[in-house]
């Protein structure tokens, strides 16, 4: 049997899987601009949008500390969809020819170390001490990484290698 590459598969698949990576890639940047908005993507928004912000005595704060119904809700609806986005595309990059051995496995299984690490950290942060607001970016940014450079060699072998 001969072995499974991307860049051999019929030009209708192909075509298939690309769009859909291509407009993956598009929604998980949409998701990137929420969190950017939401947070300014730094440390000090990041612990406001979980914590709250500071107020004096008798002012009224910006934003209020998330809820434990809305973390509970956020992490259920993240975990599940950041599972399925990385088995995803995990198992499209199976496929490439470009990355091989342990970078490759690194780029598949280290998005969902991330997703538990991220959500964890959230936790912590939001219950516990701020300062594990400094483990969740970088996790959350390791697993956007992996994410876009999986997309970006399936992508490049799918379209352009011969």
């Amino acid at each position: 049997m001969s072995k499974i590459t991307l860049y051999s598969l019929d030009k209708h698949l192909k075509y298939l899987l690309s769009s859909f990576l291509f407009v993956l890639g598009m929604g998980i940047f949409t998701g990137l601009i929420y969190i950017n908005h939401t947070t300014g993507m730094d440390s000090k928004g990041t612990i406001e949008r979980y914590n709250g912000s500071e107020a004096a005595e008798y002012e009224i704060p910006e934003s209020f500390p998330k809820e434990f119904e809305s973390m509970i809700l956020t992490t259920h609806e993240h975990i599940i969809s950041f599972s399925i986005i990385s088995f995803l595309i995990g198992i499209i990059f199976i496929f490439n020819t470009i990355i091989k051995g342990r970078f490759k496995h690194f780029l598949i299984l280290e998005p969902f170390a991330s997703i538990l690490i991220t959500f964890g950290s959230m936790w912590l942060m939001r219950y516990y001490n701020d300062f594990f607001v400094y483990i969740l970016i970088p996790s959350s940014t390791l697993m956007y990484c992996c994410w876009y450079i999986m997309i970006g060699i399936s992508v490049y072998e799918l379209l352009f290698k011969k």
